[in-house]
């Protein structure tokens, strides 16, 4: 009966706990995600912000550009949000001590934090569906918008030094343009009209393009230039004198039919993208790309092993014997050319190189095509992937946040922030890269897209466990002191007066040890040459530990210690003069024997432990020498206080 009291009082206290640490995690998670989603947000208009600027769109339409990029961005923003969340929340547990309360009675941490667990799954599985269901939708409206906004305004995307089609019927080339005020320089256009045959050449020197104001054409200011235009049609035939018209001129204008009125894109362009398809629709099409270039792979191998080569100007006596002669693996081509006259020389030397050329630009071709068609199908690949490890990555971060935010303790918007920054941008990087060289086939699409997952799912493993044993390894003065102890750095003593003294200390007793200390000072010195370096071999292979420094070192603490009691401001303004001693700094690098004997082997590492040590001595020679002269400061004073 007590055991199922105490059951259920234990039960009723960790259900309030997981009320009061989810609460606090879901109101800092809710700001944290619309910080993380603006922020988002913010870097990825500035993608681009050159194809809103001067389109003169509607608010509508600027309304459904931010509403499908904010839910394009929605599964990056929640493992961040999580991150930040998680941190700030057992920060402020940690630095209000309510973490040591909870783990005071007995609750862990990872008892103390299931209620965020399940919440934190709940959110990966939100992630997951905006991904497949939500994600796809958006992402397919995004770039159809995105490409109707560039199809607006021409005038404003040409790009400098590429040929652009975007305006119909024609390829303009454009050297360098001007943004401020609108003119191109070095323009070349490819007029296309019926055919081939009558196309049109303009070269001018500088030109302006513009649409007019309703919209419906653009009207193309031409400066010093030419025009060269084919006055063949389709229905002269192929005369072999094309007329052709040839016009100089300083000035001219040109119209051409376009629509500028804001007009949604034809979606066919974005729907091939796997970044808009549904993980179902992916699996699918994948098995129809993996069939396909499966069978474009073995017409490219059926082709390249039965490809013939043919010389016809050898004559079929010679090519007899040469077909002989290379089923019995016995030819000679350079005997065959040589018995050549100098004309079928110079004309087997052509073909060849013609061959050879035709073959190169046919390998060329299918290499470029076997690189899209694969390229098309990784990119399913990883977009497939995608979909768990974004998600998975929301539990990852929740399982780095959290016993980090334990282990440092510290909360609000400084440091978490810092972290949160910190570990994205380690994710980011090992994200992005992975991306990049899976998308080039450099990496395979696993090792590509789950590098980020690697690399952080054992960071995740590791502060867990830290942080669920009440780990050290965050401790700031654990690492001062270590720092400190490597470069020898001193620390000074800070005895303050007591407010309530109970027991004065025992001068006579004290000055008495002092005393003792100064001589077992003046003997150590005599018998141990400080000054000089030591030997290398005692130090690294048969150091032993030098307990009369350990001795003297120990008297004078507990004789500090029991004067520290006094009223006298002399004497404690004395006591603080006194050095803090480092008893084995002047003996020996470590207190393992292998790892001194290491570090001599390794001779630069040892060359500085050995200079290291030889600093040592020199301090302790100064530090006693120090202990001399305060003793013979205080030992007066401390007499005279013993006799009142």
């Amino acid at each position: 009966m007590f055991r199922i009291k105490n059951w259920i009082k234990s039960f009723r206290l960790v259900r309030k706990l997981d009320i009061f640490v989810a609460k606090q995690f879901l109101q800092l998670f809710v700001g944290a995600f619309f910080i993380c989603q603006f922020v988002l947000m913010m870097q990825f208009l500035w993608r681009y912000v050159n194809e809103l600027i001067g389109k003169g769109l509607s608010l509508e339409i600027m309304a459904q550009f931010f509403w499908y990029m904010g839910l394009m961005l929605m599964p990056q923003a929640f493992p961040l949000a999580i991150l930040l969340s998680s941190l700030i929340v057992f920060g402020n547990l940690g630095e209000s001590s309510e973490l040591t309360a909870i783990k005071a009675a007995g609750i862990s941490l990872l008892q103390a934090s299931r209620a965020i667990i399940v919440i934190v799954f709940a959110v990966a599985g939100i992630s997951f569906y905006f991904q497949d269901i939500v994600g796809p939708h958006a992402d397919k409206s995004f770039y159809q918008l995105l490409l109707s906004v560039k199809q607006k305004s021409p005038e404003l995307e040409i790009p400098e030094g590429v040929f652009y089609d975007g305006i119909p019927n024609a390829n303009l080339y454009v050297q360098k343009k001007d943004l401020q005020t609108g003119m191109l320089y070095g323009i070349m256009i490819y007029r296309r009209t019926n055919s081939y045959e009558d196309q049109a050449i303009i070269l001018a020197d500088s030109g302006m393009l513009q649409s007019t104001a309703e919209k419906k054409h653009l009207i193309l200011n031409l400066f010093n230039g030419e025009w060269f235009e084919n006055m063949q049609s389709q229905e002269l035939g192929g005369s072999a004198n094309v007329p052709y018209r040839r016009e100089t001129f300083a000035q001219k204008h040109i119209v051409l039919d376009y629509d500028g009125e804001f007009t949604l894109a034809d979606e066919s362009g974005v729907a091939a993208d796997p970044r808009s398809k549904s993980l179902s629709l992916i699996l699918d099409d994948l098995g129809a790309i993996i069939i396909k270039n499966d069978s474009v792979g073995r017409q490219f191998e059926r082709e390249a092993r039965f490809r013939t080569f043919r010389t016809p100007v050898i004559g079929k006596k010679d090519s007899l014997k040469a077909y002989a002669q290379a089923a019995a693996g016995k030819v000679n081509f350079d005997t065959l050319f040589s018995k050549l006259s100098t004309d079928k020389k110079r004309i087997v030397v052509q073909r060849a190189m013609e061959k050879a050329q035709t073959e190169s630009y046919d390998l060329s071709m299918k290499a470029d095509y076997s690189f899209n068609i694969n390229r098309h199908e990784r990119l399913h690949r990883m977009e497939a992937i995608n979909r768990f490890t974004v998600a998975l990555s929301c539990i990852i971060f929740f399982f780095i946040g959290a016993p980090l935010g334990a282990i440092i303790r510290k909360g609000g918007m400084g440091v978490p922030v810092i972290i949160s920054v910190l570990v994205f941008i380690i994710y980011y990087i090992f994200e992005n890269s992975g991306m990049r060289m899976a998308r080039a086939d450099e990496w395979t699409v696993w090792f590509g897209k789950l590098i980020s997952t690697m690399a952080l799912a054992p960071v995740a493993i590791f502060f867990t466990y830290k942080a669920n044993n009440d780990s050290v390894v965050f401790n700031i003065d654990l690492y001062k002191e270590l720092i400190r102890r490597i470069f020898g750095l001193r620390t000074k003593r800070n005895i303050m007066r007591k407010e309530v003294i109970i027991e004065d200390p025992k001068y006579l007793k004290d000055a008495a040890v002092l005393e003792e200390i100064n001589a077992s000072i003046a003997q150590y010195t005599e018998e141990h040459h400080l000054l000089h370096l030591p030997n290398p071999i005692k130090v690294f292979f048969k150091y032993s530990d030098d307990h009369e420094i350990e001795r003297i070192d120990e008297k004078l603490e507990s004789t500090i210690e029991d004067l520290g009691y006094t009223r006298d401001r002399l004497v404690l303004t004395e006591l603080n003069n006194y050095p803090i001693l480092m008893t084995r700094a002047h003996t020996r690098p470590f207190n393992r024997k292998w790892m001194n004997i290491i570090t001599a082997i390794i001779l630069p590492l040892g060359v500085f432990f050995y200079l290291r040590m030889w600093r040592f001595r020199l301090r302790l020679y100064k530090d006693l020498h120090d202990i001399r002269q305060t003793n013979n400061k205080i030992i007066p004073k401390v007499i005279e206080l013993g006799h009142i």
